[in-house]
């Protein structure tokens, strides 16, 4: 008998009371390959695409998956294959992308503090455009470009100035953020772009946060945007292309995001009624095709009843899931067993073994569960592995990535001495 399919999750789904990953089941891989273990559906990753692309399907448009949301080699390839850009912030994600076979004319450079060396190893590799987020960094890029005798291509990020209605962590369009040049400045900015030999204008980009659940901010901020076109162009300055950004949400914890094609089509009417239905469009999703693709799979250590608590402690840690420290984020836990429906639960506060207070990864979690059970924690695809740590030279997890009824390692589980092979000892 197969369960219910799990809430924004359609490739992970309950067959027989067990959890399966495509057509794997999830507690045979975390026998096989210990835990705590991430498991990413490559279906799932390959269908969060497919609603962008249908979105986009007639318009000159390119994807670049921001990928700080998950920098897996192979999951860059599954992305690189499928057509797919990158949006970058460091020179060490562009190896990644390198290494992983993507098209390096396909790189954004997104960031607010490019090094020196980072410009001249990107201009090198002859991406496609740098994302610029202050007027200083104009003038830096120009010197690079030009003592390499060649010309950056560049779009500036506008801060429009719109509430997207998130974490204020991951919100990144308001006045107070780091990102981006003021709207008010931007004419000002764009025309001392224009004028600077080692740069060619070619676009303008907004990306107001991330977790947005709600389609308003997103149309706010194409108002205010174009409005800025209009003036750049009027100005005599040409913009090839129009970078949205990324941003859009996935359901966490009963979120109600819309489809990334719904969303586009209302984005694409408000864009033909401007005008600017013919302009090649980028955009950097990053959550949104990988977040609910990703589960991380961890054993049940000790239940530990208190007086005004009791603990669910597994093996996985803020180490592994760093989310819920840093943001208080949810994560929907789920047994990769379910036991039967008339069983009684229990509330815990499921915790690592971390020696951190706010090393929890969910609270008052109603639970049937025995030390050695197999918990699934949901939505771990994105920023989970890309912000993974050592802390208490901890290895980082294995990673699988899971195509049908097959499962592929992906990454090999790091080692205590993995941790620290890279230090030297004093004499």
């Amino acid at each position: 008998m197969n369960s219910p399919i799990l809430p924004g999750h359609p490739h992970f789904s309950y067959r027989d009371n067990a959890l399966f990953a495509e057509d794997v089941r999830v507690s045979e891989l975390a026998r096989s390959h210990g835990t705590p273990l991430f498991v990413y559906s490559k279906a799932a990753m390959l269908s969060a695409l497919a609603s962008y692309q249908r979105g986009f399907a007639g318009r000159d448009a390119q994807i670049c998956y921001a990928m700080k949301a998950n920098s897996s080699l192979a999951v860059l390839q599954v992305f690189a294959r499928a057509g797919c850009g990158f949006d970058i912030v460091s020179s060490g994600e562009l190896e990644r992308v390198q290494a992983a076979g993507g098209d390096v004319k396909k790189v954004i450079f997104s960031g607010v503090g490019k090094t020196r060396a980072e410009m001249r190893q990107a201009l090198l590799a002859g991406i496609g455009c740098f994302n610029v987020e202050s007027e200083a960094e104009l003038d830096v890029l120009s010197q690079e470009a030009l003592a390499l005798k060649l010309r950056a291509p560049v779009s500036i990020r506008v801060n429009p100035n719109v509430d997207p209605k998130t974490h204020p962590y991951i919100s990144t369009g308001l006045k107070g953020n780091k990102f981006g040049v003021a709207h008010e400045d931007a004419l000002r900015i764009y025309q001392h772009a224009a004028s600077l030999a080692g740069l060619q204008v070619v676009g303008i980009d907004c990306h107001i946060g991330s977790q947005i659940t709600e389609v308003t901010p997103y149309l706010d901020a194409m108002d205010r945007v174009l409005d800025l076109v209009a003036a750049i162009e009027a100005a005599g300055i040409t913009l090839a292309h129009i970078d949205f950004g990324g941003g859009l949400g996935i359901n966490y914890n009963n979120d109600t995001p819309p489809e990334a094609e719904v969303l586009w089509r209302q984005l694409l009417e408000k864009l033909d009624a401007r005008g600017y239905g013919g302009k090649k469009l980028m955009i950097e999703p990053g959550r949104s095709l990988v977040g609910n693709a990703g589960i991380c799979v961890s054993e049940v250590l000790y239940l530990k009843p208190g007086e005004q608590k009791n603990f669910c402690i597994i093996d996985a840690a803020m180490n592994d899931l760093p989310r819920p420290a840093m943001y208080q984020a949810f994560h929907a836990i789920v047994p990769v067993s379910l036991a039967p429906s008339q069983v009684e639960t229990t509330p815990y506060d499921v915790v690592g073994p971390v020696c951190e207070s706010g090393d929890w990864i969910g609270h008052d979690r109603n639970l049937n569960v025995a030390a050695g059970d197999y918990l699934a924690v949901m939505s771990a695809g994105a920023y989970c592995m890309s912000m993974s740590s050592n802390y208490n030279t901890r290895g980082r997890a294995a990673e699988l990535l899971v195509e049908g009824d097959s499962a592929q390692l992906i990454r090999a589980r790091e080692s205590a001495a993995d941790t620290f092979r890279d230090e030297v000892l004093l004499p």
